[in-house]
């Protein structure tokens, strides 16, 4: 059953407004991060700056784009390109609009595709971000053999996830975005670096933040 109101994916669900604004606002966004989830917001804004380091002609694939967050690691004539991906069309628009906002819309090329069947090849992006996604797709294994098969070698996969084995104070929270409609099955931190080694991603590193799971490797 979905809780009402607040809608999935494809229906621009009032979580997503609400996750963009407390990102977009670190004092009392933080605050929220913290007593919702237990988890430090700056860790976001660490890892999406990994995005703002890459060398121009580098290709990064964001996905899910979702509202287009993890565009604030995107620097001004930074002379990437930025695929942004998701199964949605409004969060693309979402995404597009953000883009505009913050002057980077001429790096940015958005893409609906579906993160269990990428439609790219093999090894073409340098960087792929996945910023709470893997706890949102139906299949978080699928899912991720796909991103690191885009991953060129020596190219890095980042991103975070809401875990599983995070402590029973975050199982009412996993539990409620189920039954929105919000959350997938899930994974724990243990799959998560399972999936990635098992993949061919080395130097694989997991840390967690509360309810959050941040993650990294370089693909082999």
């Amino acid at each position: 059953m979905r809780l009402p109101g607040l809608g999935g994916w494809s229906e621009d669900p009032l979580w997503a407004s609400f996750y963009d604004w407390s990102v977009e606002h670190p004092q009392l966004g933080g605050l929220l991060w913290r007593l919702g989830i237990g988890s430090d917001l700056r860790r976001l804004y660490r890892a999406a700056a990994e995005i703002g380091r890459q060398p121009a002609g580098a290709r990064i694939l964001d996905v899910p784009c979702g509202g287009g967050v993890a565009l604030r690691g995107l620097q001004r004539d930074q002379g990437v390109e930025y695929v942004a991906a998701d199964i949605a069309q409004t969060m693309l628009d979402r995404t597009m609009h953000a883009a505009g906002e913050r002057g980077v819309a001429d790096q940015v090329r958005p893409r609906l595709a579906d993160v269990e069947e990428l439609p790219f090849d093999d090894g073409s992006f340098d960087l792929v971000v996945s910023f709470t996604g893997l706890h949102c797709f139906p299949d978080p294994a699928r899912a991720m053999v796909e991103m690191v098969r885009v991953l060129r070698p020596g190219g890095v996969i980042t991103g975070s996830a809401l875990l599983n084995d995070t402590g029973a104070r975050y199982q009412p929270l996993r539990m409620a975005g189920r039954a929105a409609g919000l959350l997938g099955p899930g994974c724990t931190g243990d799959d998560v670096t399972r999936w990635m080694s098992a993949g061919g991603v080395g130097e694989v590193s997991l840390e967690i933040s509360g309810a959050i799971g941040y993650f990294r490797g370089v693909r082999r």
